[in-house]
């Protein structure tokens, strides 16, 4: 398994675990059910202004989508002898043994989504269509194949559903579903009758169980519950697969029990007791665990390991130590290596291998300097080939499949030159660094198609994050590369509170130090804009979540450094949602952002930068608010409330200065969408739309022409 996607960027808990890389946002969780339309409207007026530019853009994202459709895709699920890959109507499989292998389908969304519409009442038919809408998550399956389990998300719900489905091998027993189960976040396969699983309340995780399939009465039983609210119960399984492991960590304590896999009773046995500021993770190796901890120097991770049978702190020798400025972002065991995907100091890629026979044998791989985003295969049910499969790619670089053999350090790429068909062009990657006013050197990666002493008149749209420890997203995005080609310039500010130069790097900017992540930001357009990358009238910031932070308290103290701002379910009101801890995620978000109920000098720090607090009248770069009306981790009274202040202190500005009467007024926008993702539609068809209004806003507010599409020559 990939350690740090479970331990610091799982996919399911992307506000949850936003602390440590995927999945949490604390931001205005309040009740919604009070807003009326009328305040709605009057907030979210203003995109009649962008539509006609917006239906351009809908044209040219498509195009560009399909310019780069054939991404390498790891989706499929290979078992002893097919291959499971997800359609739009379900979950299909094909005979790998059969010369022309024809689909079969093992899962029809259609029925799933007509028993659930069967329970929506006071619905008209084409409002249960429009509402409930049932995609894939993820599929496992059973170590001999005997039953598939896949979680399925709908835009109406927060919590994924998952289904059982018994895999028929004969053409007179065809797959059917034989259990359904609710509220599932995590789910792994014990053995094929045997199935643990871990459940979602309120945006909590805190209980797993497991599924008896062997009975004539399924049963479930309860395996697991933990007490404390502010950790997060998921579980996993090892890549030989012997080893299920139940996780229970908070964002600065990790406890973790295993179930092995191949004993006949199942039952968790503790590795190592909670203890404040130890973070921990498993995998399995020849009866010995490998462990990444974050008990190397400074508190930051290494690698060791331990005997199965001894598997508490004591017994723990290291096996691999980062150097001086490196930091561990992933770890997996294959065969008998240790593979270790980290950042250098000077933020490029790498893996280094250690071979578990003999540690002091370790060797590092280079990968391509553009690398700026990873992602590893999850191997198949009968795979146990010692070869490491990934993907490597950059916010405008096409995904790239490598393999990497461990045994003799071979590694091979999907082409000759670690390249594919369109993935490059003429286009630079630069690392840089900003020097904040407390002499931190602040990262920052830039793309850009000409010099950059040149790049003055070019627009920049600068990308931050900057909290829970997590990075900044930089996987391949087709509209991305799409405004590279039209002469954008796009910097990505690695600005504390992310976990782009480790655990110390977030620690940094947590509670009292939040501050430093508003200052880093504030530094890194300086330095920009003192290299000739840009101006502040060419420029704008986008964010996500808690992205939203730095880039709200920034408007509110230096609004003249940037023209235009989108944001997306922004977390804005710090300082309202920390204050309630009724809320969902409340307690647990207070180790990232403070207590300002019992700690007053939280409450005064919280109070400085939080963006919704510190607005006032001055002129404003143009906003554009994305929300989602379902969304439990930003509920829409929330961003509202912010629009709504926003729009009278401009108005207040702009009526009381006489030397505004010459300005153009900001535009401040909210677009409201329907669902419950917080982290956008799953529908392709809506994600454009709203990536297409984001561009006319973009192209709107920083006074730039349409990019036209080449001209084809005459033949």
């Amino acid at each position: 398994m990939a350690i740090l996607s479970s331990l610091l960027r799982s996919p399911a808990r992307l506000r949850f675990w936003e602390r440590f890389g995927s999945f949490s946002l604390s931001v205005q969780r309040c009740c919604t059910s009070d807003t009326s339309n009328s305040s709605i409207d009057h907030v979210s007026s203003g995109l009649e202004r962008y539509k006609d530019l917006q239906k351009y853009f809908n044209r040219r994202l498509k195009a560009t989508y399909r310019r780069f459709s054939n991404v390498p895709d790891h989706s499929p699920v290979c078992g002893h002898h097919h291959e499971y890959f997800i359609e739009s109507d379900g979950i299909y499989r094909t005979d790998q043994r059969q010369s022309e292998p024809v689909p079969e389908q093992v899962l029809n969304l259609g029925q799933v989504s007509g028993k659930e519409k069967e329970k929506e009442t006071g619905l008209d038919n084409e409002e249960r269509k429009q509402r409930i809408q049932w995609t894939v998550q993820r599929i496992r399956l059973s170590p001999k194949e005997k039953h598939l389990a896949a979680t399925l998300k709908t835009t109406h719900r927060e919590e994924p559903r998952c289904v059982v489905v018994r895999l028929g091998m004969r053409p007179l027993d065809p797959p059917r579903v034989v259990f359904t189960l609710d509220k599932v976040l995590s789910f792994e396969w014990a053995t094929d009758e045997v199935l643990f699983y871990t459940t979602m309340e309120d945006l909590r995780c805190s209980r797993a169980f497991r599924l008896d399939l062997t009975s004539s009465e399924s049963g479930i039983t309860s395996v697991y519950e933990e007490t404390h609210p502010d950790v997060f119960v998921e579980v996993a399984l090892s890549r030989d697969r012997q080893i299920l492991s139940i996780n229970c960590s908070s964002r600065t304590s990790s406890e973790v029990l295993l179930i092995d896999t191949t004993a006949s009773h199942l039952e968790p046995f503790l590795v190592q007791p909670r203890q404040l500021d130890l973070l921990y993770h498993v995998e399995h190796w020849r009866k010995c665990l490998i462990i990444l901890t974050n008990t190397g120097p400074g508190q930051e991770y290494q690698v060791v390991q331990a005997p199965l049978s001894e598997p508490h702190m004591g017994s723990w020798e290291p096996l691999f130590v980062p150097g001086p400025g490196s930091a561990i972002k992933d770890m997996d065991v294959v065969g008998d290596h240790c593979v270790v995907v980290a950042r250098t100091p000077a933020g490029e890629l790498i893996l280094v291998v250690v071979p578990l026979t003999h540690p002091k044998e370790a060797y590092t791989v280079q990968l391509p300097s553009w690398a700026c985003a990873i992602q590893t295969k999850k191997p198949g049910v009968a795979d146990q080939r010692s070869v490491f499969e990934f993907l490597i790619s950059s916010p405008v670089h096409f995904p790239v499949p490598y393999c990497l053999y461990p045994e003799d350090g071979l590694l091979l790429s999907g082409t000759k030159d670690g390249t594919s068909p369109e993935s490059q062009g003429n286009y630079t990657t630069t690392r840089l660094e900003a020097c904040n006013q407390d002499g931190t050197l602040v990262p920052v990666t830039l793309f850009h198609s000409n010099p950059v002493e040149s790049l003055r008149q070019a627009p920049l749209l600068v990308h931050v994050y900057g909290a829970y420890g997590r990075d900044l997203n930089m996987e391949f995005c087709p509209e991305k590369r799409l405004l590279l080609e039209q002469g954008l310039t796009l910097a990505y500010c690695h600005i504390r509170g992310g976990g782009e130069r480790g655990l110390f790097w977030q620690r940094q900017a947590r509670v009292e130090g939040k501050q430093r992540g508003v200052e880093d930001l504030q530094a890194c357009l300086h330095h920009l804009f003192s290299l000739g990358a840009s101006s502040p009238s060419l420029t704008a910031l986008t964010a996500c979540s808690a992205g939203a932070v730095p880039v709200g308290a920034l408007c509110n103290r230096h609004p003249h450094l940037m023209r235009a701002v989108t944001l997306q379910a922004p977390f804005l009101d710090v300082l309202g949602t920390m204050e309630d801890p009724s809320l969902p995620l409340t307690l647990e978000d207070r180790e990232e952002w403070g207590d300002p109920v019992g700690n007053p000098k939280h409450r005064l720090t919280i109070s400085s930068y939080c963006p919704l607090h510190n607005i006032t009248p001055q002129r404003y770069p143009s906003i554009l608010l994305t929300a989602y009306s379902g969304d439990p981790r930003v509920p829409l009274a929330g961003v509202l409330r912010y629009t709504e202040q926003l729009k009278n202190a401009i108005h207040t500005h702009f009526t009381g200065e006489p030397k505004s009467e010459c300005e153009p007024a900001p535009n401040v926008v909210l677009n409201i969408q329907p669902g419950a993702n917080h982290h956008g539609p799953d529908d392709f068809e809506l994600m454009l739309e709203e990536e297409a209004l984001t561009l006319a806003f973009l192209y709107t507010e920083l006074g730039l022409d349409p990019p036209r599409p080449p001209r084809r020559r005459k033949r």
